[in-house]
Parts: structure tokens; sequence; C-alpha cells
């Protein structure tokens, strides 16, 4: 049994994988942490667990010590240049954020064609993942709700804005929001346009804010419910316990 840990920006997202698909998933917010181990002892034991971190030290060292207590040896995942059928082609392969490098080779495990790899939470990532296996180069832009914040922090008259969206917004709340979809689900789509022409190229969609514009994206699509989870769980397939 693979536990999967994704130390994300917000929040901790894990899951038990058998090998073959998930037992259990689920989220933890840092808040929470002190409670991670009596958690884990509800669930199936694990016998490795392969963890992602860009939420800093102090998180890493909390699951490290819960790993430690549990007894479970704990992998922690790093971008590499070359793994498990990915190639990356980032100018330092170590500096890409070791969350994107388990989304794609998360990817490829489930779709081993031409792919848009897009992960939507605290900031929303775009990467090009080609039919060979090689990662091309990628975005990074606010999320959906630090867009909104933004335009509320740094400008004097417009709120932060609780509307929803419209093809053509008629208040200021709806129009921020509109915007905000708008320029994720742009990005994305200019994006697809570097694979749109592959065989079998579809848009991979992940994380929290996901639903916000999966809707507005106009090619080839797809739901993953976390793609950084899907990425920990393949490399620790091919870990010894």
């Amino acid at each position: 049994m693979i536990l999967a840990i994704d130390c994300g920006n917000t929040r901790l997202k894990w899951g038990m994988h058998d090998g073959t698909g998930w037992c259990a998933q689920g989220p933890l917010d840092y808040a929470d942490l002190p409670g991670l181990a009596e958690l884990l002892r509800s669930q199936p034991r694990a016998t490795k667990a392969v963890a992602a971190n860009v939420a800093g030290p102090q998180v890493g060292e909390a699951v490290g010590a819960t790993m430690t207590a549990l007894g479970i040896p704990l992998y922690w995942a790093k971008s590499q240049s070359a793994q498990y059928g990915v190639r990356n082609h980032y100018e330092r392969p170590e500096q890409l954020g070791v969350d994107r490098w388990a989304a794609l080779v998360g990817a490829r495990a489930l779709h081993p064609q031409a792919c848009l790899v897009v992960c939507a939470g605290t900031a929303t990532t775009v990467d090009v993942l080609d039919a060979a296996g090689n990662f091309q180069g990628g975005l990074i832009l606010p999320g959906v709700e630090l867009m909104c914040r933004a335009l509320a922090a740094n400008t004097a008259q417009l709120p932060l804005a609780d509307g929803k969206f419209a093809g053509l917004p008629r208040n200021t709340m709806d129009a921020i929001v509109s915007g905000c979809l708008h320029a994720q689900a742009g990005a994305v789509e200019r994006m697809f346009e570097q694979v749109a022409a592959h065989p079998g190229a579809v848009c991979l969609v992940g994380g929290g804010a996901a639903g916000q514009f999966f809707d507005l994206l106009r090619m080839p699509k797809r739901r993953v419910d976390n793609l950084v989870l899907e990425g920990l769980a393949r490399i620790g397939r091919e870990l010894t316990p």
C-alpha cells in the first residue's frame, strides 16, 4: 500500500493507493496537521510513503515526524531530468516545482499521448507534455481567487468579488469573476495550441479551482481529481519499501 502526500500551498492532500487504484483520498488543513497520524491509523497500513512538498520546511518536518512515529518509510519526491517516461526540458530541471513534476508524471501514466497538464489551485500551472513524454515548458499564473483578491487589494473602488460567471456581465461583481475565469480559460486554450495537432491530445485538468473554469474550456478535456497524487503513486510503485 502506497501513501501519497501532496503538501500544497494551502493544504495537504493524501491518498492510499494499492498499486492498482485509490482506496481513499482526502484533504487536511495545515491547522489540523497534528491529527495526521490519527487519521492515517484509520486507513489500511501503508508500506511506504511518497511526498511532494511546496509548503516549506515546517510542514515537511511535521510530515516526516508523523511517518517516523507510524514506522512508514518516507521518500521525498524531487524533480528529475527524466523519470517514468517523462523528460524534463526545463533550463534547470531541479528548479521545476516538485508538484508540477509529479503532476507531469501522473499525466503521463494516465494518458500516454500529448496533453496539456493543468493544476488549478492557489496558483494555476499549465504545462505542455508532448506525445514522446517531453515536458516542453509551461506557465504559472495566479489562481482564480488570487486574481480576484489582487483586484480588491490594488484598486481603489473594486471590491473582493462574490459574483458569478456571465457571458456579458452587467454588474461589477460578475464582471470581476467573469474576467478572472476568462483569463484562466484563455491561458489554457492558448497553451493547448501547442499540442492540438497531435493525435489524441487532451487537456487534463485538476486542482481545487478546476471546476470554476473547466466548462469554459473549448478543447478535448478531462477532469482528474489530483494529478500530483497520481504522479506520487506512480513514483511509489517503483520504490523498494
